[in-house]
């Protein structure tokens, strides 16, 4: 297998959405929805609702360029072809990096979870311990990884359409309540339905925008699907209806039992649901299942930098031996150093814990808002070089174009003018464009524009 240097396509339909909806839902979700919450109060469903359309449009133009040419490390790919080599050159580092960091957000996030079973160990020593194990799955062939993801996904998935009936069974039935329905008016009786304004609306967006991040993986597994033409339009249009689902449903049922002000204030939403209809041992269950939820997410982000770096590999901007195929068909030498570089991440948890957390979603938050622009800056391009022979042959097409693009960009402009406003997330505008510059620079001083 390692000589003729092919990705193994192991991947199905089940292990494409699961893996999508996997890196989807997880740190944003659980651990990020009550900082939102805070911001924004119950209006937060409004930022999901808008950031949810957004992302839609930027996955139908990429599901578009994705199943008229899939390959490995898509947008990269796209970027190239479609902006030139230098865009692709920025993009496929920049969503390495994006992926490299999210990884730190997510075994943060397990040194966090790890602290109700064994509060006494140092979280650091959990963010290790995750690191280790998910690099050793993704390692395996890429069909064991397909098939962990599935079921760390399912974990979460289960756990969040339980909560919604059970949320639901309290507000309607009274159930955990003596019966008594409790119904949604918390929903604007605490100083109302926005009671930030919408300045609470717009502070909250980068932390909903980071929840989002992850749902691009389809496009990366393009190159490893078993029949990319039915498999990523289908996965594109279920993923964005259920994520819908999950998140504002999940947080609709939270936010009707619990008044908005309190939710946060301890410990996840998730397990305060489960504790009020008198499930005694909630707070392990949900802790397991967002631990999954953190690994799955961790275990997404190794699959997703170990394929964009063997993309660059391939596309000569990258070393060559980063384009080695193991003998179960997994890109080992792209993974192992990927996985090398979240060390920085345990670094960051035995240094500075309880500013981690925010520091890597923001900087995650930018290079994801790259990402999803680039993708429709790739899209307007390509659908611009196509007849209208060829248009008319496009068995997936994108939302809206192309005033649907526009208007995608120009949200995505939004959401980093917020980050730049506010004092906490501006460290994503200062660590991003000095990433970016770097990587300008390590461009043109390697000739890799002359290559």
């Amino acid at each position: 297998m390692g000589g003729n240097q092919q990705l193994q396509r192991g991947l199905e339909q089940r292990h494409i959405t699961l893996m999508s909806l996997g890196a989807a839902i997880g740190v944003g979700l659980f651990l990020g929805s009550a900082t939102a919450i805070r911001l924004a109060g119950p209006a937060i469903l409004i930022s999901y609702i808008i950031g949810g359309f957004a992302i839609l449009i930027i996955m139908r133009a990429l599901g578009e360029m994705a199943v008229h040419n899939p390959v490995a490390g898509s947008f990269s790919r796209y970027a190239k072809d479609y902006l030139g080599p230098l865009a692709g050159y920025i993009t496929g580092w920049n969503y390495w990096f994006l992926w490299v960091v999210t990884c730190m957000a997510e075994i943060t996030a397990v040194g966090v979870y790890m602290k109700m079973w064994y509060p006494g160990t140092p979280s650091w020593i959990w963010a290790l311990a995750a690191l280790v194990i998910m690099t050793m799955v993704n390692l395996i062939a890429v069909k064991a990884y397909g098939e962990f993801e599935f079921w760390f996904a399912l974990i979460k998935i289960v756990a969040i359409l339980a909560m919604i009936f059970v949320g639901l069974g309290v507000i309607i039935f009274g159930i955990g309540n003596g019966g008594v329905a409790v119904g949604i008016s918390n929903l604007w009786s605490h100083g109302g339905f926005a009671p930030n304004g919408i300045k609470g609306i717009l502070m909250s967006l980068q932390m909903v925008m980071f929840a989002y991040l992850g749902v691009e993986m389809i496009g990366v597994t393009a190159g490893e699907a078993k029949n990319p033409k039915t498999v990523i339009p289908r996965a594109i249009d279920t993923v964005f209806w259920r994520i819908l689902l999950f998140y504002v449903g999940a947080l609709f049922v939270i936010m009707s039992i619990y008044p908005w002000n309190e939710i946060g204030n301890n410990g996840s939403p998730f397990v305060l649901m489960f504790e009020k209809i008198g499930i005694g041992p909630a707070a392990g269950i949900i802790n397991f299942v967002v631990l999954t939820a953190a690994l799955s997410s961790c275990n997404s982000g190794i699959f997703s930098t170990g394929r964009m770096l063997f993309n660059l590999a391939e596309q000569k901007q990258a070393s060559a031996s980063f384009k080695k195929i193991s003998s179960t068909g997994v890109p080992s030498k792209a993974i192992m150093f990927s996985a090398a570089l979240l060390l920085v991440g345990v670094i960051l948890n035995y240094l500075v814990p309880e500013k981690v957390f925010i520091w890597v979603t923001s900087i995650s938050t930018f290079g994801a808002v790259w990402t999803w622009g680039i993708i429709l800056l790739s899209q307007l391009k390509f659908r611009k070089k196509l007849s209208k022979g060829e248009v008319s042959r496009l068995t997936y097409k994108a939302l809206f174009y192309p005033l649907g693009s526009y208007v995608a960009l120009a949200f995505l402009i939004l959401v980093l003018g917020l980050m730049a406003y506010f004092p906490e997330t501006r460290i994503a505008l200062i660590v991003g464009p000095i990433w970016i510059i770097g990587l300008v620079f390590v461009y043109f001083k390697n000739g890799f524009d002359k290559r």
